[in-house]
């Protein structure tokens, strides 16, 4: 995700714009500027505060040093600055706080470098040499290929969905390289960010209270980076404080998604999915996750129905998360008699693995690299691949239901298997 101003063309404009605000920054930076064939006088005092009141009357450089050493709020600041900064301006910042989190934060806002104060003449140098690189670069997207959107459903409550919306955006934007957004719409106890162990900021938040702001700025603002290919939006709201919403904020997010990224990902709570219907309309594969049981078999069934009603469009991928090696609740083969459709997707229990992934603050996939778990994570990216890339040559594939099927009469079927079922398992017990 490239922050707004490193975007754009060369054109014409001035090479180097400094600010900065001692005197020794000062004349090295003219004497460096002079070796690079910049010319010195573009190198002011002032700092931050006249960087932003110069380039809003101005023309911005095509790179620019700015000092923040005055600044009581870097990460604002460096927001004013890019409002006032034309597409395709490189920016290096530097400043005398000398903190990991400050610099990625300010990487992430989209600054291309960050020079701990007192900088010397090379450190200087090599800086402006990456800088000049990178404006320079050559800006060929490749071929663009269509905007796919995800969206992952849980059956029920702790069946791993979150688990396995984070491993799928993680292997897309890791594995196929591919600019991946990971929106948590569990706005009071999302996990996705805390799986990435990531601070979630106050993006969703924002979004759903001021709808309006929501713009590609916006977006290259309130997210927050798990990697270069990797953006999460989430939210830890106060539990006394409700989000009131009509769903319009989530809806022009996924609009301003599909303008900067090549995947979006919605980890979307069940209720959601019936609160905000409008949020499946442009979804091309819905990934139900659940778990074999007799609850989790009923709501699977009401959940496809439900898909087949309001998301004709989306391809469906059912997976089976947690699964026991040993006997599970409802076997496989009486899973899929109840819900009229194969699993797609079976991924093993593996307590190890999860605590893994929770202590290293990893997502599932990532810390399964090579195990059953790994690779049943792997199978659910590549079937979510196909399902979007023939969804064009084949929209009736992966129906959820039969045709004429009751939703009634399915939940009725499975439910006159309670009975021997838990006569079996009484006959067990007594013996």
């Amino acid at each position: 995700m490239n922050a707004p101003w490193k975007h754009g063309s060369v054109g014409q404009r001035d090479p180097f714009h400094a600010f900065v605000c001692d005197d020794h920054s000062f004349d090295l930076l003219r004497a460096v500027a002079s070796e690079m064939g910049w010319a010195p006088e573009k190198v002011n005092k002032g700092g931050m505060r006249n960087a932003v009141q110069s380039l809003s009357i101005t023309a911005s450089p095509q790179i620019l040093f700015v000092d923040m050493s005055e600044s009581g709020d870097p990460l604002n600041d460096i927001n004013s600055l890019a409002e006032v900064c034309e597409p395709g301006t490189v920016v290096i910042a530097a400043g005398q706080v000398n903190d990991v989190r400050l610099y990625r934060d300010l990487v992430a806002s989209g600054i291309q470098d960050y020079l701990l104060k007192p900088f010397g003449a090379d450190q200087l140098r090599d800086a402006l040499a990456q800088a000049q690189a990178v404006f320079l670069a050559p800006r060929d997207a490749g071929p663009e290929r269509p905007h796919m959107t995800v969206a992952v459903v849980g059956t029920r409550g702790g069946v791993g969905a979150s688990s396995m919306a984070t491993s799928l955006a993680w292997m897309l934007s890791e594995k196929k390289k591919r600019p991946t957004a990971l929106l948590d719409l569990d706005i009071h106890f999302g996990t996705n960010a805390l799986a990435m162990d990531l601070e979630p900021g106050r993006g969703l938040t924002d979004a759903i209270e001021n709808p309006s702001r929501i713009d590609g700025l916006f977006i290259e603002r309130a997210m927050v980076r798990a990697s270069d290919m990797l953006a999460i939006l989430s939210a830890e709201a106060p539990i006394n404080q409700p989000m009131m919403t009509d769903g319009g904020a989530f809806y022009q997010l996924l609009e301003e998604f599909r303008q900067a990224f090549e995947c979006s990902i919605i980890d979307l709570p069940r209720n959601m999915l019936i609160q905000h219907t409008h949020l499946m309309t442009d979804v091309n594969v819905a990934v139900v996750v659940t778990e074999l049981s007799l609850a989790a078999a009923r709501d699977t069934i009401r959940i496809l129905s439900w898909l087949k009603s309001n998301a004709p469009q989306a391809r469906i991928l059912v997976v089976a998360n947690r699964v026991h090696p040993g006997a599970p609740e409802i076997s496989r083969k009486d899973f899929e008699q109840s819900i009229e459709r194969k699993v797609d997707v079976i991924v093993p229990f593996d307590l190890r693995i999860a605590a893994q992934a929770a202590k290293l603050g990893k997502t599932l996939a990532e810390t399964a690299k090579g195990s059953k778990v790994g690779a049943a994570c792997t199978a659910m990216m590549d079937e979510v691949l196909g399902l979007a890339g023939d969804e064009a040559d084949n929209p009736g594939a992966k129906s959820t239901a039969r045709k004429g099927d009751s939703l009634l009469g399915k939940i009725g079927d499975f439910k006159s298997m309670i009975p021997s079922r838990r006569k079996d398992k009484a006959t067990a017990l007594e013996g």
